[in-house]
Parts: C-alpha cells; sequence; structure tokens
C-alpha cells in the first residue's frame, strides 16, 4: 500500500479541520463520506468536493476502496464504531476520548491486534512540533527537577442541545477538554500520578460543566488543572522546574497566538515556536503507522492511561476522596 484512502464516518462539524490535512497528506486521499442518510451524505460531498458519498455507516466499513476511516462521533459511539471498523479491516483514526471506560480501551487493542490493524486516538496536540519542543526542554534538565504542572482548557459552551452537555453520550468537560491538560501532564511525567483528587460542578443534567483537578506523582511532583464550559477560553500548561519554568500559551491547537516563554529568575525569554499546520502531524503520523508499520505516536496504552486517570478523577469527585492509582495498570 502506498497511498491511505480516507473515510469520513458522519458529517461532524470537527471534520472541517481534518479534511484539508488529509488532502495536504503526502500519501492519503479523502475518497468518501458516509452519513446516517444518502441526501446528507450527498449534500455534505458536494460542499466538500469529496469523490462519494454513502448512505451509511455500514457502507463505508463494507467499502473495499477505503483503508482508513475517521471517527468523529460522539463519544460514546466510539468504541462500537471503531471496533467495527477494524473488525471489518481498516486502520482507524478515532477522535478523542477514545473510550470512556479502561475496559473499552482493552477491547479496541484486542480487536486492533486481531485485524492487525492501526487504531489510533486523535489527540492533534501530540503529533505537532511544538509539543515536542515543550518535551525536548523538560527532558534536557534545563527547568532543573520537575516539581510541578498547571493546565487549563475552558471555554464558554452556550449552544443549547450540545452533545457535550449530554450524560448518555458521554458529555462532559473532562471528557471533552480536560483530557486535553491531564494526559499532557501525564505526557511530560512520563507516567501516570499515583494519586488524585477532583472536584466538579454539575449541571442539571448530571454532566460537570466545570472540573478541576490535583494529581500527585510517584517522585513526588504534582500536576493541577481544570476544565469547564463555563467562563472565557483559557488553554494554557506550565512546567515549574526548580531552576526555571516554562509556560506555554494555546498548547493544544497552535495558532499565531501560541506562545513558549522560559522564565529564570525574574527574567521571561520568549523561545521560538516550531510552525507546522495543526492536523498535518496526525495525518502524516497514520500514514506512517499504517503503510510503514511505524510505532504510533498515540499508542493504545498512552490512551489507555488517559482513560484510567479520568475514571480515577470522576470516581474522586463522586465521593470525595483521594483515589490512589499505584496498585493498578497503566
Amino acid at each position: 500500500m502506498s497511498l491511505l484512502r480516507w473515510g469520513l464516518l458522519s458529517t461532524a462539524r470537527i471534520n472541517r479541520l481534518l479534511i484539508p490535512a488529509i488532502r495536504a497528506g503526502r500519501r492519503s486521499e479523502l475518497a468518501a463520506v458516509a452519513s446516517r442518510t444518502l441526501e446528507r451524505a450527498t449534500a455534505y460531498a458536494a460542499e466538500w468536493k469529496i469523490p462519494r458519498a454513502l448512505g451509511s455507516y455500514e457502507a463505508l466499513l463494507n467499502d473495499p476502496a477505503i483503508d482508513v476511516v475517521y471517527v468523529p462521533l460522539p463519544n460514546s459511539h466510539h468504541v462500537e464504531w471503531t471496533v467495527k471498523a477494524l473488525e471489518a479491516g481498516k486502520h482507524v483514526l478515532c477522535e478523542k476520548p477514545l473510550a470512556l471506560a479502561v475496559e473499552d480501551v482493552d477491547r479496541i487493542d484486542a480487536a486492533a491486534r486481531r485485524a492487525g490493524k492501526v487504531a489510533e486516538e486523535a489527540f492533534m496536540y501530540r503529533h505537532h512540533p511544538l509539543t515536542r519542543a515543550v518535551v525536548e526542554i523538560v527532558r534536557s534538565g534545563r527547568l532543573g527537577a520537575v516539581r510541578g504542572y498547571k493546565g487549563a482548557f475552558t471555554f464558554p459552551l452556550t449552544r443549547e442541545g450540545d452533545v457535550r452537555l449530554d450524560r448518555a453520550l458521554g458529555g462532559g468537560s473532562l471528557w471533552d477538554v480536560g483530557c486535553y491538560p491531564l494526559s499532557y501532564a501525564n505526557l511530560l511525567a512520563g507516567a501516570a500520578p499515583v494519586e488524585v483528587f477532583g472536584w466538579q460542578q454539575l449541571s442539571d443534567g448530571g454532566v460537570d460543566l466545570e472540573f478541576a483537578a490535583m494529581m500527585r506523582y510517584a517522585d513526588g511532583s504534582v500536576a493541577q488543572f481544570d476544565s469547564g464550559f463555563v467562563g472565557p477560553f483559557r488553554a494554557e500548561m506550565e512546567v515549574i522546574g526548580v531552576d526555571a519554568a516554562l509556560r506555554v500559551t494555546r498548547p493544544f491547537r497552535t495558532d499565531d497566538r501560541s506562545r513558549l516563554d522560559l522564565t529564570v529568575g525574574d527574567t521571561v525569554e520568549p523561545l521560538p515556536i516550531p510552525q507546522e499546520p495543526p492536523f498535518a502531524g496526525e495525518i502524516a503520523d497514520m500514514e506512517a503507522s499504517a503503510i510503514d508499520g511505524a510505532p504510533q505516536c498515540v499508542p493504545l496504552s498512552e490512551s489507555r492511561r488517559t482513560v484510567q486517570v479520568v475514571e480515577a478523577l470522576y470516581a474522586s469527585a463522586r465521593t470525595g476522596r483521594t483515589v490512589q492509582l499505584a496498585a493498578r495498570t497503566c
């Protein structure tokens, strides 16, 4: 295989961000879109100039001219359609969160192994050179021993009936945006935390409109972050070492307002930000994994770790107690 032929499983709004990246991919081709009705798929295909429209998700999975399926469905449908796509012999790029339970990540892992196909969670920021730059700075020792991580991802969600406000569909701010600073801290720490505590403010429908979390790692470092659908847009990470601190502004989807600042003493030094179209790395990684057999940037073991910690934080928020993770596997 020298070219990945992509199929979009639904006409979800987020497709608009991935479509240009697929078309710019060196070894990718956007071949089809599927919806639950042929009329919707046809209209969408015409709007986005996609060659073929299919009137059911099953039709896309059964299409021999499709190599990889992008799954941007509501959170509660990710596992079902990822497993079905793998069983149909397709590679899968699934929007985060990959699953809502650790056991379901394991189901996906088992299905991918049986099929000999790639299944990967679409955490776009993990593929961006800005993230690699942050990892390199932290690993270099430039900050000294890291003692803390701070993060936030919030925005005002005002659209009534949004799926992110529906508990049955896997809604909630921690699943939607809190997973970003959570996974970022775990990436830099190189491990899952050993202890977590969470607090949530629930909507009338039972989803967290605001979530605040603390996570302690085995080396004694601590992460703090908050997420929410209330208040202004905030997207930031900070890594605090004994010698210096590194602040990343807009780290989860880079643009011309992203910043990388190193603070040493009372001096703040802006660092250069590597430039790359936001979703280019995600497509290139799928090409390398599916065609060349290269290791995935976001392996399923990392997705499992993220889901495990989210589950523990929700358990803490429900009970008002800290949750230990030291005895669990990641």
